[in-house]
């Protein structure tokens, strides 16, 4: 289920202590803290990439971080956010808990499924690309804890998709050969995918019978993400554009367009 930072953590919580924790119920996450020897430690967002998000707003994310104490482990889990703090957030989202095991350490397996009607990472707002981080708790049967904010950083990205249609084919050596395509970018709020403009492309050849390509020429995509260059034709082999991503927007490379040269 999406919730705010305040009230993901204060359910998080909540919760712990109705579990007969020695921790109170409290309507803001303790962002960084600990009580007694219980540790947080490897956590891994995503298996350490950045998450791409279509226009659906959702996807699925695995999180992973291990849970140290003397005493066992009485819960660990935690909230992937974006804002300054997980006190000063404009969303989050919360994980499954790890449940209660009585090992000393216990490495805990999160999922959040795309195709979950609640149980899925998601966004709303366009706005919420970019730099995200997560809370995490873990706390020993014991009654210790350990809060840590940011248990780690990551990448939320508005998906892209790229095209590229080589023509003519075939063509005469030494003769122009037009590339267009186009670079479109996820918008999270309408649901739908929408021209990305003013971005660095890159022209890319791949020698038949070759598996490299190789930079060409670099072109920048129009206002409404539409993309069109010439090139001369010297040998047989594929034609694409490359886009390396944005601070906001993912890497994606256009399938490459077959042109044989006579």
């Amino acid at each position: 289920m999406h919730m705010r930072i305040r009230s993901a953590a204060a359910v998080a919580v909540g919760a712990l202590a109705l579990s007969a924790l020695a921790m109170p119920a409290v309507q803001a996450a303790p962002a960084d803290d600990v009580q007694g020897d219980t540790q947080i430690s490897n956590v891994i967002v995503n298996g350490g990439k950045s998450i791409v998000v279509n226009s659906s707003g959702k996807a699925s994310v695995t999180v992973k971080l291990t849970a140290y104490d003397p005493n066992g482990i009485s819960d660990a889990g935690g909230i992937l956010y974006h804002g300054k703090d997980v006190n000063h957030d404009d969303w989050g989202v919360s994980l499954p808990s790890c449940g209660a095991h009585a090992v000393t350490t216990y490495t805990c397996t999160l999922v959040l499924k795309s195709t979950s009607d609640y149980r899925h990472f998601g966004v709303s707002k366009n706005s919420q690309a970019g730099t995200w981080k997560m809370w995490a708790y873990a706390l020993g049967a014991d009654g210790d804890y350990r809060f840590r904010d940011p248990a780690a950083t990551f990448k939320v990205l508005r998906a892209t998709k790229l095209t590229a249609n080589a023509t003519p084919e075939p063509v005469k050596k030494g003769k122009t050969i037009t590339v267009s395509g186009s670079l479109t970018l996820a918008n999270w709020e309408s649901h739908k995918y929408i021209g990305y403009g003013s971005q660095k492309i890159a022209l890319q050849f791949r020698k038949a019978g070759t598996t490299k390509y190789v930079n060409v020429k670099g072109i920048t995509s129009s206002k409404t993400g539409s993309l069109k260059t010439t090139v001369k034709a010297a040998q047989d082999g594929y034609y694409r554009f490359n886009f390396v991503g944005s601070p906001t927007g993912a890497a994606v490379a256009a399938t490459g367009d077959y042109v044989d040269v006579k």
